[in-house]
C-alpha cells in the first residue's frame, strides 16, 4: 500500500522556521519531521511513498536525492573521484516526489496523483506525529468496506485550567486533556474512488470532499487514544524536540 504525504503547504503559523524551508523539513532531533512520519509508516511495513511538494519543494527533492550520502560514511579521493562507502545507513524506501503546485488545497493535491493511485492508499499531512497503529488503521478500513477512514484523536490541552469558586482557585491543572471531542488526526486510508469527490485543485480536503463522504455514509473512523501531536507552532516544535530528547519519544515505534 502506498503512502501519500501532503508536504506542499506554506506553514505560515511557524514562519520562524518556514522562511527558509518547507514545514515538513523542520527538524526534530536532527531529522526532518517528514523523516519521522515516514519511519512510523515504515515500522508497519509501508515503504512506498508519494510526497506532494509545493512551497520550496526543491529542498525536499534535494534532501532525498542526496539521502544516501548524507546517511553514510565514506572516503572520497578528490584526485580521481573514487569513493569508498564505509557503511550504508539507508532506508528501504521508494519515494515519488510530485510538484502539486504552490497554492493547491489539501484535496486538490490529490488530483495531481490520480494516475498514481489505483488501489487503496494511506494519506497523512507532513506535520503531525503519533503512536498510531497503522496496521490496525488499515484493518479497520478494510473491514468497513467504506471509501475512507479517518483517525479520530482527542487533542491535547494547550493551556492550564483553573477551577474558580468565590474568587478563589479551587483546582489547578497545568496541562488538561482536551474537551473530550474527537477531531481529525490526519492519518487516513482512502480508496482511489475518493478522487471523484474533489472538483478543483484549490479545494481543501477537509471541506466539501470529506463532508460529502460523511453525508454519503462513506467515512469511517478509527479511534486512537494514544499520543498525537501536530506541529503547528514553534511551541509545538519545541515540545516535540523535548519529547525526542527523553528516553522514549512516544511516536518512535521503530
Amino acid at each position: 500500500m502506498k503512502v501519500v504525504i501532503l508536504a506542499g503547504g506554506l506553514g505560515s503559523r511557524i514562519s520562524e522556521e518556514t522562511d527558509t524551508k518547507p514545514k515538513p523539513m523542520i527538524e526534530i532531533g536532527g531529522k526532518p519531521i517528514l523523516w519521522h512520519i515516514m519511519k512510523i509508516f515504515s515500522a508497519h511495513g509501508l515503504n512506498e511513498f508519494i510526497i506532494c511538494c509545493g512551497y520550496k519543494g526543491y529542498i525536499i527533492k534535494e534532501y532525498f536525492l542526496n539521502y544516501f550520502h548524507h546517511s553514510s560514511d565514506f572516503t572520497i579521493d578528490l584526485k580521481n573521484g573514487e569513493k569508498e562507502i564505509h557503511n550504508k545507513n539507508s532506508e528501504q524506501w521508494k519515494i515519488t516526489l510530485i510538484d502539486t503546485g504552490l497554492n493547491s488545497g489539501t484535496g486538490g493535491r490529490l488530483l495531481f496523483l490520480k494516475d498514481y493511485l489505483k488501489e487503496d492508499f494511506c494519506m497523512t499531512y507532513g506535520d503531525g506525529l503519533g503512536s498510531i497503529n497503522i496496521g490496525n488503521l488499515i484493518k479497520k478500513h478494510k473491514e468497513s468496506k467504506l471509501l475512507a477512514t479517518v483517525t479520530a484523536v482527542k487533542p491535547p490541552g494547550r493551556f492550564g485550567s483553573l477551577a474558580l469558586f468565590n474568587g478563589k482557585v479551587k483546582n489547578f491543572i497545568e496541562k488538561p486533556e482536551g474537551d473530550n471531542t474527537w477531531i481529525n488526526g490526519g492519518f487516513f486510508v482512502f480508496s482511489p474512488k475518493i478522487i471523484k469527490y474533489i472538483e478543483t485543485t484549490s479545494e481543501p480536503l477537509e471541506a466539501r470532499p470529506l463532508q460529502k463522504l460523511a453525508i454519503d455514509g462513506q467515512l469511517g473512523a478509527y479511534k486512537h487514544s494514544g499520543f498525537w501531536q501536530p506541529m503547528d507552532t514553534l511551541r509545538d516544535k519545541n515540545n516535540l524536540q523535548k519529547l525526542w530528547n527523553s528516553d522514549s519519544p512516544p511516536w518512535k515505534v521503530w
